[in-house]
């Protein structure tokens, strides 16, 4: 098992249990990004963020209250709760009590079935598993590679905040950090190339973030790509397409990720070294006794989908029969204010597949439950149906449970329940889920 992320990890645990003899490679830590600089961390910031947000809200509904943000609090329950400072010796005692050999360091495969980790070599008598993920994309931005530039494991880990912080990158990474930062009293300005943040996403998400973070004090940049970085030693300058200037104390970086497969040997194996991520199979094969799941795989760079991957793997290991994954409804979110869930076809994805498409589309703050809320940001509801079959092929709920809200449509898309079934649900009043009925009506 090369990479015990959180793909690697399950499966290399599971595979252990049922008695194989796995040997499983980690040169950072065992658990991967998600619980070190990833989901696990990043939303403990976005909790405490979204406390500083509500009480300023008080005042609008019910009465008086006062809030002075203080990061300590959040970087120390960032080392003690969820990155045991940066410490995987539990992850390993894991690994290790389910019968797993613990090998730390960088792997390199120099043909099929072998592995080398620092001059050791490694021979799988039933195959290699790859479960490597990815790091930091950086761009090839002029002076950029020669700054002290930030990356998710920097902000993750930092003791005390900037007072100005310019963030390249309006992706998921870079949108709930931006957020997160503002809400702490740092001074936030997103540079993002495309036309919107978000810019996989629906564009009325990115409308909405916009709205949103801009009123929160941000200064946002769309459609504009960065062209020169600068660092005096204190502050960062930032030379935008038109000449202006851009000026922090700290600049992060989220543009996204990148795989290394040249470093990882992938050659060897009959994989093109410059490819961007392996290709896999529906039984998570690359080639014959090769398998990958998480990031490296390129599906999704999701924790709930490498977990799902794994079990594709061990169930093909093992010889035992598994339902394949479903693809058409990976659903994901994004833990800005408001929450953005995601799942499917976007509607410009549904019409590029030549499929007859209706929109369904509600407000949140137009429902009962939004006008009840009433404090904070509005949402909506989009839902993206293939007018022949009369199913949902993709949705977007945006709002104060975006991501709890998702459920509900994630399992309409992957079951392809049909819309008669929905809109014969009975659905409680009043919740932020029964706005899936309101948008179902909107139907031509």
């Amino acid at each position: 098992m090369i990479g015990l992320g959180p793909g690697g990890e399950a499966a290399a645990g599971q595979l252990a249990e049922a008695g194989l003899d796995v040997v499983g490679i980690e040169g950072r830590l065992v658990g991967g990004e998600c619980p070190y600089w990833g989901c696990v961390p990043s939303k403990m910031m976005i909790r405490a963020a979204n406390l500083l947000a509500e009480t300023r809200r008080v005042a609008d509904l019910a009465g008086t209250a006062s809030v002075t943000p203080e990061w300590r609090h959040v970087a120390r329950r960032i080392r003690e709760q969820a990155t045991d400072d940066w410490d995987d010796t539990v992850a390993v005692d894991r690994f290790v009590g389910k019968g797993g050999t613990f090998v730390r360091g960088h792997a390199t495969i120099k043909g099929p079935g072998l592995v080398e980790v620092d001059g050791t070599a490694y021979r799988a008598r039933r195959g290699i598993v790859i479960a490597t993920g990815t790091r930091a994309a950086v761009p090839p931005i002029p002076g950029l590679a020669d700054t002290p530039f930030w990356t998710n494991h920097e902000i993750i880990e930092a003791k005390d905040l900037p007072e100005s912080l310019i963030v390249i990158g309006g992706g998921a990474i870079g949108a709930e950090l931006a957020q997160v930062m503002i809400r702490f009293g740092v001074d936030v300005t997103v540079i993002e190339g495309e036309s919107r943040l978000l810019p996989a996403n629906e564009p009325e998400v990115g409308d909405v973030l916009e709205e949103v973070f801009t009123a929160e004090g941000m200064t946002i940049h769309t459609g504009q790509f960065a062209e020169r970085v600068d660092h005096d030693g204190q502050r960062f300058t930032v030379t935008m397409p038109d000449g202006s200037e851009i000026t922090g104390e700290r600049l992060l970086v989220a543009t996204g990720r990148r795989t290394f497969l040249d470093e990882l040997g992938a050659a060897t194996i009959g994989v093109d070294s410059d490819a961007r991520f392996l290709e896999t199979d529906e039984r998570q094969r690359v080639a014959d006794g090769v398998w990958a799941v998480g990031d490296i795989t390129g599906d999704g760079l999701f924790t709930h989908l490498a977990t799902r991957q794994a079990d594709i793997v061990v169930a093909d290991i093992l010889g035992c029969e598994v339902e394949p994954l479903n693809l058409d409804a990976l659903s994901a979110v994004t833990f800005t204010d408001p929450e953005v869930g995601a799942v499917g076809l976007t509607e410009a994805e549904a019409r590029d597949a030549g499929l007859d498409v209706a929109i369904g589309f509600k407000r949140v703050g137009e429902t009962a439950r939004g006008w009840l809320h009433a404090a904070g940001n509005d949402g909506f509801i989009k839902l993206v149906v293939d007018a022949e079959r009369q199913v949902l092929v993709g949705a977007t709920s945006v709002g104060p449970a975006g991501g709890e809200v998702l459920g509900l449509l994630a399992l309409a898309v992957h079951a392809e329940i049909p819309l008669s079934t929905l809109r014969s649900m009975i659905y409680a009043y009043p919740t932020f889920h029964k706005g899936i009925e309101d948008a179902l009506a909107t139907f031509d």
